[in-house]
């Protein structure tokens, strides 16, 4: 994806749009565990200067979303297992609350808009496109989390996503998945009934067993 400098646009607003559209290529896995990044090939691919390019770098270092060595060198990270069971309990910790917190605004549209992009998981699937997946498994969950009213957790359960958004895509392609997640019904029949024990239970499971399994 090519940003070009708007006229009339300033440093501050370039790397804005820089840091934005980098971190949700890392979040859906766009780019693979370890690749390199280099500030020119950042300026060259998204037309912009170095400047916005070392300050979008600089937070998402800062994020965990990139990696940076003691040799400059910056990358996607490559996560080790133990980092992997780390980020699995914090999901494992944050998503459920965030669900239990959302469970007495989950009116029936959300429900169906739910169902609506399950479905739509359900096609990418199908179509075996990783990123795509990634990106609507994502969508299915903050819309959940969203009416959770509670932006601080939802910050922090989103930097997790982040951080894993590159390992998502191998492990994608190691689990060859056929139809949207199980869990994703339990869920939903959750939601519908209002039964918060099975939300619990529903989103710690979907959330933590695959990174566990990839840990292993």
């Amino acid at each position: 994806m090519l940003i070009q400098t708007r006229p009339g646009e300033t440093v501050s607003a370039a790397h804005e749009r820089l840091y934005r559209t980098l971190r949700t290529q890392i979040m859906h896995g766009e780019l693979a565990p370890g690749a390199p990044l280099t500030l020119r090939g950042i300026g060259k691919s998204f037309g912009v200067s170095m400047t916005p390019a070392r300050e979008a770098v600089r937070r998402l270092v800062a994020e965990g979303a990139l990696t940076l060595s003691s040799s400059g060198r910056v990358s996607t990270p490559e996560l080790s297992n133990e980092r992997l069971e780390e980020l699995a309990s914090l999901r494992g910790l944050l998503e459920p609350e965030l669900a239990s917190r959302a469970l007495p605004r989950a009116h029936f549209a959300l429900i169906e808009r739910m169902q609506k992009i399950n479905a739509e998981i359900g096609e990418v699937v199908a179509r075996g496109d990783a990123v795509a997946y990634i990106q609507k498994n994502l969508e299915f969950h903050r819309a959940l989390y969203l009416r959770a009213q509670a932006p601080a957790m939802l910050a922090i359960a989103e930097t997790v996503w982040l951080q894993l958004g590159p390992t998502m895509r191998s492990f994608y392609g190691r689990l060859g998945r056929t139809e949207p997640p199980q869990h994703h019904r339990m869920i939903l029949a959750a939601l519908r009934v209002g039964d918060e024990p099975a939300l619990r239970l529903a989103v710690r499971t979907d959330v933590t067993q695959g990174l566990k399994f990839l840990a292993t």
